[in-house]
């Protein structure tokens, strides 16, 4: 029997992909009024939805107070469900997969996102150090103390997640991923950095855990274990986080999410610049034995290291971010050993067309030459 390898089939919980590539969740700041995906979101979702794989639509804001950047797209009202139909519509007509991440940013937001101008919230008041946040009008500002969640505002939080899964199987999705990586609200739970709670969501890693566990039995609710993912990312420092322990934090955060029985887990690889504190940019691989079920590894791959991931079991799939915006065809040029399009990092956040929906693909580029 041969191994696998980035181009054969796999079963990722409900579904069967063609191949081995993800599109990992991207955020792009292109939402219109209301953070509604902007007209040009199906085309962009569209472009990179041929060959039986599976995107991870960029990360979306289950409530008004979960935003913290400018022009990012929620999933709360009517007309973002509405803005999020035409693009499952384009994915689907090219018979692609699409997932939803489910998203909140607590204390990495701003007052002025927050409704009625009120702080954003965290578990515990300790205010982001050594960076700074991103008013609606694009300014640097320092970042706030937040406001630390009372124990009986969790339920109405979980809630929030719920009612954003069941918006997103209403937009038309296959599945969502709920996000608990980067230092966002999910993970400033976990890290022992960021939590100082002395209830029931705090202290021991039992606790700190609860939060994550809680959302994605919410979200099985709504979609059956076999189409929910949970993104992590065990070694990350970005927006000032960190664990003490991370291999025991997670090693438990892992085991408990196999004993729900969720679709895949999703890690982040430490690499250099990324916001990762770790000595081997193989350290998740100390995480492996813990996850028995599909892991999608994200981080900086290529074709050859993807591969090679794959080949080894260190990785069932890999996600792709920087060259799935630069190449709608990655899947394809990657098959065939094509040359890849260079990104333009300048129009990675915000703008319109221009580095969203005008890359070639490779057939174009070769007319062009």
């Amino acid at each position: 029997m041969s191994l696998p390898s980035l181009f054969s089939s796999i079963q990722v919980g409900r579904y069967e992909l063609a191949h081995r590539v993800v599109m990992a969740p991207l955020t792009r700041m292109r939402a219109g009024q209301g953070n509604v995906p902007n007209d040009l979101a199906p085309a962009y979702y569209g472009q990179r939805a041929a060959g039986g794989g599976l995107i991870i639509a960029e990360a979306t804001q289950v409530t008004p107070s979960g935003q913290g950047y400018t022009a990012t797209p929620g999933i709360h009202s009517a007309a973002q469900v509405e803005g999020w139909k035409k693009v499952t519509d384009a994915v689907h007509a090219k018979g692609g997969l699409i997932f939803l991440q489910l998203w909140h940013t607590g204390r990495s937001s701003h007052s002025s996102f927050q409704p009625n101008g009120e702080l954003p919230v965290a578990p515990s008041a300790i205010v982001i150090e050594g960076h700074s946040a991103l008013t609606p009008e694009w300014k640097r500002v320092p970042y706030e103390t937040p406001r630390a969640l009372e124990l009986a505002e969790i339920p109405k939080l979980i809630e929030s997640y719920r009612e954003g899964a069941r918006n997103a199987m209403a937009a038309g999705f296959d599945g969502v991923e709920l996000h608990g990586a980067n230092g966002y609200l999910i993970e400033q739970f976990l890290h022992s950095r960021s939590n100082r709670r002395t209830d029931s969501y705090g202290g021991s890693i039992e606790n700190r855990a609860r939060l994550l566990l809680e959302v994605t039995v919410a979200l099985i609710e709504i979609w059956g274990a076999d189409r929910v993912g949970v993104r992590l990312s065990p070694f990350g420092t970005y927006n000032d986080v960190g664990d003490d322990d991370p291999i025991a934090l997670y090693s438990y955060v892992l085991t408990q999410l196999g004993e729900l029985d969720i679709a895949y887990a999703h890690l982040i690889e430490a690499r250099d610049g990324a916001g990762m504190e770790i000595d081997a940019p193989q350290a998740v691989d100390r995480l492996r034995p813990f996850w028995h079920k599909t892991l999608i590894l994200a981080g900086g791959f290529t074709a050859e290291s993807a591969d090679d991931a794959i080949r080894s079991g260190r990785a069932d799939a890999v996600a792709f971010g920087r060259q799935f915006i630069a190449n709608p065809d990655l899947p394809h040029r990657l098959k065939a050993g094509a040359s890849l399009n260079a990104y333009d990092r300048s129009t990675f956040y915000g703008g319109g067309a221009a580095g969203y929906i005008d890359y070639p693909a490779l057939e174009t580029a070769r007319a062009a030459e």
